[in-house]
């Protein structure tokens, strides 16, 4: 975990993702299926899908057209990019799966579903969310701890949302249950291009040739 980000808007210089240099090709975005009470939230979110499309990053999400998913990924269709959706069978009618997305992908089970979308990402993105949101995350997290896969996680600290849990988990490390080493696992920044830069720079193994495995989770 790193100190709060830099204000919105204070961009970095942005290089193309994709390249050699730069394995960054997708990212996994967990978030809210409702839209939350602030308007900040939306508009966090549909400024990432469209960073994410000039940025030329594939977005892999939950694959519903409602709140915060279909924000994200309405904006990032609008803007050109390519929008994955996995969502279980049984989430199909209480998420109504959006349906103009470059694929959607129907699977048996949430686990299938997470499994699925980290198979599929380069990084990962946390937004405002619920239960599902924080589980997603924490999974992703512990499974990088394991070195099941070597993808950087990131959140994105919009209007100090997720204040209450950062300061939860410095607690939880100040009573020794979380490691020194495993403190910068969460990368937190304020704003979508201050985030997926630092995710660039994080240049994870797996896009590089490294195998992650998701069979052991």
């Amino acid at each position: 975990m790193n100190p709060p980000g830099r204000p919105r808007g204070e961009s970095p210089s942005v290089q193309r993702e994709g390249s050699p240099a730069n394995p960054l090709r997708s990212v996994c975005v967990f978030c809210g299926s409702q839209p939350g009470a602030r308007p900040e939230y939306i508009e966090v979110a549909r400024e990432l899908g469209a960073i994410a499309a000039r940025r030329g990053l594939a977005l892999v999400y939950g694959g519903g057209h409602v709140g915060m998913m279909g924000a994200i990924a309405d904006s990032c269709l609008a803007a050109g990019g390519k929008v994955t959706g996995v969502i279980p069978e049984h989430l199909m009618r209480p998420e109504v799966a959006h349906q103009g997305l470059t694929e959607l992908r129907v699977v048996d089970s949430m686990h299938t579903r997470k499994r699925l979308m980290a198979e599929r990402a380069d990084a990962f993105v946390v937004l405002p969310g619920g239960y599902g949101t924080f589980e997603e995350m924490f999974e992703m997290i512990t499974w990088l701890q394991l070195r099941l896969h070597a993808k950087p996680v990131g959140l994105i600290n919009v209007e100090g949302y997720f204040d209450h849990l950062l300061a939860f988990l410095r607690h939880s490390a100040a009573e020794g249950f979380i490691r020194p080493e495993h403190w910068d696992l969460l990368i937190v920044e304020t704003a979508p291009d201050l985030l997926l830069e630092r995710l660039r720079l994080h240049a994870p193994a797996v896009a590089r040739g490294a195998a992650a495995d998701f069979s052991k989770s």
